[in-house]
C-alpha cells in the first residue's frame, strides 16, 4: 500500500458544494477559472474511486448551511461573514448548498458538523470523528485555497496530524490564491504537497 494505509489515512472534501463547482452556482462565475483550468471536480472523482477502492475513510466537512440572521449582532465578524449577512452562500435548502452531483457521499462515508468560518476543524466534531475512525494522515481536496483548505490543513497540522494536500483537487477565485496557497503557505507548514496522479500512484505502490 506504501506510504497512505488505510486503517489510518482519510481523505477530506472541504465544502464541495454546488455554489463553488456548478454552473449556476453563486459563486461559479469567479470559481470557474480554477475550477475547470485544474479539472476540479473530475480529479476530485477520481481521488475518490481511487481511496474507495482501497477502503480509505472518505469524510466531508462542510461550511454551514446559512439562514437570514446567522450573523446578526455578531461581536466579530470576518469578510465572509459580512459577505453572507443577508444569506446568500450556501444558503439552507437550496442547490447551491448541496454537494456537487458528482462529489455525492456514499454508504460509509462522513459527514461532520458545519464549520462557521474557515477551519473544517474550529467548533466542530471532525477531529473527533477522525480519532474516533483511527485516521493519523489526512489528505484535504476542495474549496477555497487560501481560506477554508488552508486554515483547515493548518489546524490539521497543529492537532498532531500528518497532513497532504492535493494541488490540483483545490480551487479558488484566481490562480494567485492557489499560487499563494501551493507554493508559499502550505510548504511552510504542511507535509506532502501532491497531485492527483502522484497521489492515486502511491495508493498502486
Amino acid at each position: 500500500m506504501g506510504f497512505y494505509n488505510p486503517q489510518n489515512t482519510a481523505l477530506i472534501l472541504v465544502d464541495p458544494f454546488n455554489d463553488f463547482l456548478s454552473e449556476g452556482g453563486k459563486l461559479y462565475p469567479v470559481t470557474k477559472e480554477t475550477v475547470e483550468g485544474s479539472g476540479m471536480v473530475q480529479n476530485i472523482k477520481s481521488l475518490l474511486q481511487a481511496a474507495r477502492a482501497k477502503k480509505i475513510q472518505i469524510v466531508y466537512a462542510p461550511h454551514r448551511h446559512t439562514q437570514k440572521g446567522d450573523y446578526m449582532n455578531w461581536k466579530f465578524m470576518a469578510p465572509s461573514h459580512i459577505g453572507s449577512k443577508n444569506v446568500t452562500l450556501f444558503e439552507k435548502g437550496t442547490w447551491g448548498a448541496e454537494f456537487h452531483p458528482e462529489l455525492s457521499p456514499e454508504e460509509g462515508d462522513l459527514i461532520a458538523q458545519n464549520h462557521w468560518t474557515a477551519s473544517g476543524f474550529a467548533n466542530t466534531d471532525l477531529d473527533f470523528l477522525l480519532r474516533q475512525h483511527n485516521i493519523e494522515h489526512i489528505v484535504i481536496v476542495g474549496m477555497r485555497a487560501n481560506t477554508c483548505i488552508d486554515s483547515t490543513a493548518r489546524f490539521g497540522v497543529e492537532l498532531g496530524y500528518h497532513v497532504t494536500l492535493i494541488k490540483d483537487g483545490i480551487g479558488a477565485f484566481n490562480w494567485e490564491e492557489i499560487k499563494a496557497t501551493v507554493e508559499t503557505n502550505f510548504p511552510n507548514y504542511g507535509h506532502k504537497l501532491l497531485s492527483t496522479e502522484e497521489f492515486i500512484k502511491t495508493l498502486n505502490e
